[in-house]
């Protein structure tokens, strides 16, 4: 079978920019020219049906890009798709998703500041869609923690600390990040794949200890901050004094 570009995009249920901007980035190989026309195989077709299968588990264009390249096997297919539904929320109960408009609905904040920070990297949506695929969304999560940065507006804090204060977290939160994923791959990943038997065991373990892992992580983390966070107020009350070692043992208790 041959297709000409709009032939391609009605088959796999896609409009011609979303071919396009496939091609653009790389995933989809162009057509072969005949005159002005391109032409396009099943091969097109059968590519184009699996970047649409790997979109529509939330996998970002990096991670189809290096599948179809043969970079990461089914195991690491797995382990992404994990990855991407709890990015989601799909993997609780927040499995509902919110356009812009839905999301500014919801929680009072004007589309044009939701994008405002969105751009400064304290909200995280989903990758922008390729044209004629719909909007971005914003899942149950996103709407809870925009509605506590409206609980502390209304307390009183300027927009313009808080969101000097979300950035300095935001970059310490990274680097926290950072160094646990590197920790996970060097001593979860790695030695599950090498003593896996299979691409399917392996896929197996390593969704499994994803699944562990991250409410594991994430509690800890959280507690620490809370903890830290209550200790530090704590401090500002008992004076200058407490800003020494004193303020550090406060974590856990006075000694």
């Amino acid at each position: 079978m041959r297709y000409r570009v709009d032939e391609l995009a009605s088959a796999c249920g896609v409009s011609v920019d979303t071919v396009r901007f496939y091609q653009a980035r790389g995933l989809l190989p162009p057509g072969q020219r005949e005159g002005r026309i391109a032409w396009y195989s099943d091969e097109h077709r059968q590519r184009l049906a699996r970047i649409r299968e790997l979109k529509d588990k939330g996998f970002s264009l990096a991670t189809i890009s290096r599948l179809l390249a043969g970079e990461l096997d089914a195991a690491d297919e797995a382990l992404a798709a994990a990855l991407a539904g709890a990015l989601a929320g799909t993997s609780q109960t927040r499995d509902r998703s919110f356009t812009l408009a839905e999301f500014s609905e919801r929680t009072g904040i004007p589309e044009a500041l939701i994008q405002v920070i969105e751009r400064q990297g304290l909200l995280i949506g989903s990758e922008p869609p390729a044209p004629g695929e719909g909007e971005r969304r914003y899942t149950s999560a996103d709407v809870e923690a925009a509605t506590a940065g409206l609980a502390l507006l209304e307390a009183g804090l300027p927009l313009d600390e808080l969101l000097s204060l979300a950035k300095q977290h935001d970059r310490a939160a990274r680097a926290t990040a950072e160094r646990a994923v590197e920790l996970f791959d060097a001593y979860v990943r790695a030695p599950i794949r090498a003593q896996a038997t299979s691409d399917a065991a392996a896929a197996e373990a390593l969704v499994e200890a994803f699944r562990r892992l991250l409410p594991a992580t994430t509690s800890l983390v959280a507690h620490h901050f809370q903890q830290v966070l209550l200790a530090t107020a704590r401090a500002r009350f008992e004076g200058p004094a407490a800003n020494g070692p004193a303020r550090v043992d406060a974590v856990g208790g006075e000694p």
